[in-house]
């Protein structure tokens, strides 16, 4: 059976916690879009990680995780984090990337960069990582698969055509130096020698362990929020960050996906520029982002401040939808416990007018948050493991949101470690 874990709303939810806890039982653990501009927190007996692109099952010997097609794949970042687990006493994991996985080019960091200074105040918010200039290559078909490197003297003709236009671009609209084809075909060498080890038909793989009874993971980056078609567009990310899209980053059948567990925190975060509408500032912002987390609520990447605010049901239902959620993971509940009362925005106002659904952005720039008030439970609960321990307050606050949610709360995460865990429903449902 395959699970998809994915985020309801602007990513940073804790998919990498929930993920690593459901590997547990899981074979296999499939990153199956995105690249490293974003990054999975995960504390575990090893200690505290930000993963960015190796999937979240790497802690565990037993299970073999797999980077997919459908991701932007730094070869550098990937080494970087594999000898970082190494130096840590992480045994090694079992890794496999797919052969039809294509590469971050130094030139797509390069434009990435270059393009959000052009841009200046009216700039994306971009991470730098090369993302958005990855993914316009890879659909304009100029980006260069992993399985390209078995033929470098083919793969020099292709980059010579690449840097023809690219210089261009970096010559006329950039004034930036022109790139070389030698320098390209060096670092595309080094890339072939490391990544030699891990390519293979993924696909195929993950078909075979499908066939053989396999439990298999689907990790997905960002949120629903995020996505280039669903989200708050055009402050989004450059693939689907939905469940729908994981059959194909991973080159499973849509078919197969059978649960899709979607994780929500328990007040919203956000990294980036991009509508928040129960966003909130000053000091009230930033007691909330000090106590948030595991160490505060600023980017496992960037290292930037979250935009913090209240829990938003509109938005949080809409993301569900999307999603297709079987099974809510609710996490950072722990956080709440020093609020005597707690916001939660249960519709939004526009232009004098009450919604319960989430709009286009062109309506969701002037929406106004409706919040209701929750009484707070006054009390630290990390350390307890059994949902009918938690105080009646805070029982409550999650069963309020369940309710308007409209989707089952399965997980209620209360605290940074993997055993921080509190089942709401049966564990092996």
């Amino acid at each position: 059976m395959v699970t998809a874990v994915v985020g309801a709303n602007w990513g940073d939810e804790g998919k990498g916690k929930i993920t690593d806890v459901l590997a547990e039982r899981a074979d296999v653990v499939v990153r199956f879009q995105g690249g490293a501009n974003a990054g999975h927190t995960i504390k575990n007996h090893f200690g505290k990680f930000a993963l960015h692109t190796l999937p979240s099952g790497v802690f565990h010997p037993e299970v073999t995780n797999v980077i997919g097609n459908g991701v932007a794949l730094s070869p550098r970042k990937v080494m970087e984090e594999l000898a970082e687990l190494a130096g840590r006493g992480v045994p090694a994991p079992r890794l496999l990337i797919s052969n039809r996985a294509q590469i971050v080019m130094s030139y797509h960091v390069l434009f990435d960069t270059l393009e959000e200074a052009r841009l200046a105040g009216k700039s994306f918010g971009s991470t730098k990582s090369g993302i958005a200039p990855f993914y316009s290559d890879k659909y304009a078909k100029t980006g260069i698969q992993v399985s390209e490197l078995e033929d470098m003297e083919a793969l020099r003709e292709k980059v010579e055509g690449i840097l023809l236009k690219k210089n261009l671009l970096l010559k006329y609209l950039y004034g930036h130096e022109e790139l070389k084809v030698e320098e390209i075909m060096e670092e595309l060498m080094q890339y072939k020698e490391m990544l030699a080890p891990y390519a293979a038909d993924t696909s195929a793989f993950l078909s075979r362990s499908l066939k053989e009874g396999k439990e298999v993971l689907l990790e997905g980056q960002l949120g629903t929020l995020k996505d280039p078609d669903h989200g708050i567009y055009p402050m989004v990310t450059s693939s689907s960050t939905l469940a729908g899209y994981g059959a194909v980053g991973a080159g499973v059948p849509p078919c197969a996906i059978r649960k899709v567990v979607t994780v929500t925190k328990a007040y919203s975060s956000a990294v980036g520029a991009g509508e928040f509408v129960s966003e909130i500032f000053g000091e009230e912002a930033e007691e909330l982002r000090r106590r948030g987390g595991d160490g505060g609520e600023y980017g496992a990447t960037t290292g930037r401040p979250r935009r913090v605010g209240w829990y938003d049901l509109v938005a949080s239902r809409y993301g569900c939808r999307l999603q297709g959620t079987t099974d809510v993971a609710l996490t950072v509940l722990d956080v709440l416990g020093y609020l005597d009362e707690i916001p939660v925005c249960v519709a939004y106002e526009i232009d004098g007018e009450y919604t319960e659904e989430f709009p286009v952005t062109t309506f969701l720039q002037r929406a106004k948050p409706v919040y209701k008030l929750l009484p707070g439970w006054k009390c630290d609960i990390t350390g307890i493991r059994s949902y009918e321990e938690l105080p009646e307050n805070c029982r409550k606050y999650v069963e309020f949101i369940e309710e308007h949610l409209g989707y089952p709360i399965t997980y209620v995460s209360n605290g940074p470690g993997r055993e921080d865990i509190i089942y709401k429903r049966d564990k092996e449902a």
